[in-house]
């Protein structure tokens, strides 16, 4: 024989499932302390300085070597 179901607590059980994934993508989106999201953009800000610091640059009438201009 089947299984008797409730359907009332059913429902109930599948709307507090739903609830639960949304919210785990909520916490994996937002879930960031402060402190966290400070340290990251510290990071980012870091590596940005690093890269514009190390980056070569040519003066606007400089043309570059074997671009045939003699």
């Amino acid at each position: 024989m089947a299984d008797i179901v409730n359907l009332r607590q059913h429902r109930k059980q599948k709307a507090r499932a739903e609830k639960e994934r949304t919210a785990e993508q909520n916490r994996a989106l937002h879930g960031r302390s402060k402190a966290e999201k400070e340290r990251d953009r510290l990071a980012t800000e870091q590596a940005v300085r690093f890269i514009d610091g190390h980056r070569r640059e040519r003066a606007k009438d400089e043309t570059p070597p074997g671009d045939g201009n003699r």
